[in-house]
């Protein structure tokens, strides 16, 4: 049976991984907008009986689902045996519970429509927050996988080093990676205003003098949280701290105000493409997909 993957928006590496796992081809198609900023979508790979796999991190997922399910459909009526997707970030994971009468509860109204229009999906460390797994929302099969296992790898090679949680919620994945680092760690507290309003007060931190600081978190999105939290290691006395994290957003620019506040480096998964990219992904992402394909 053979299998095809279409990338939709440029994860070389990924892409790379899994064809070499799941011996899969590379699938040509053609996007564009007419000029009223509508789809323009053409499958140029024959796709009947294939296991088709699209790739596509769905960062500022509004611009990119469209298409994505167009695609999805698209290549269902040209005969494709499954469709699933691989989605290294995934979206619309925050509104979880309503907390204003009226308020959409996008999280469920996205896994739906998602739902509809695949037969799996992979993707790494999603914002599990209210929820205890994706099958609460999504009636698809699913593989969440871990990167803390891979951050932990790239910790145990820096040396004298000790990893900092941006709030209480972090405590649990920063202490698995932290032990299987190797490493001390310690956690902070964040009280938070709004979007962009938050304070960060840190703990004791004078065990870890002459060590290095790592801030960790899942996702840096706004980068608020980090910058305030790297201003009190700062003013604590830890110069040259690192920013680590899984899913680097760096929404509006902000990863130039996290080296402005002191960041000595930013590292990141290659969940989504950036210049801070040191985790590769490839590999376990491969595994997961080329389990799931066992299945058809």
């Amino acid at each position: 049976m053979s299998r095809i993957l279409f990338n939709l928006n440029g994860h070389e590496n990924i892409a790379a991984a899994i064809c070499r796992q799941c011996q899969a081809s590379i699938g040509d198609y053609a996007r564009r907008q007419f000029p009223d900023g509508e789809t323009y979508l053409r499958v140029d790979t024959p796709v009947r009986g294939a296991d088709v796999i699209l790739l596509c991190g769905l960062e500022q997922p509004d611009d990119k689902f469209l298409p994505l399910l167009f695609l999805s459909r698209q290549l269902k009526q040209m005969g494709a045996r499954s469709v699933g997707l691989v989605s290294p970030y995934l979206a619309y994971m925050r509104q979880d519970r309503r907390f204003i009468d009226g308020e959409a509860l996008t999280s469920r109204h996205f896994a739906e429509l998602l739902s509809n229009h695949v037969d799996w999906l992979v993707t790494v460390d999603p914002h599990l927050h209210r929820y205890h797994s994706l099958d609460e929302i999504y009636s698809v099969p699913s593989r969440v996988l871990h990167a803390a296992p891979l951050l932990a790898q790239f910790v145990r090679d820096e040396g004298d080093v000790w990893l900092l949680g941006p709030d209480e919620e972090s405590a649990q994945w920063v202490s698995v990676m932290a032990e299987t680092a190797g490493v001390p760690w310690a956690v902070a507290r964040k009280e938070r205003f709004g979007d962009r309003d938050v304070r960060v007060t840190l703990p004791d931190t004078s065990a870890f003098a002459g060590r290095r600081a790592m801030l960790v978190d899942d996702v840096i999105s706004s980068g608020h949280t980090m910058q305030r939290a790297l201003l009190a290691l700062k003013a604590q006395g830890f110069e040259g701290s690192d920013c680590l994290c899984i899913h680097g957003l760096f929404a509006d620019g902000c990863d130039v105000m996290l080296k402005e506040a002191g960041a000595v480096r930013l590292i990141s998964c290659n969940s989504i493409l950036h210049p801070s990219n040191r985790v590769d992904l490839g590999p376990v992402i491969a595994e997961a997909v080329g389990s799931l394909l066992s299945k058809y």
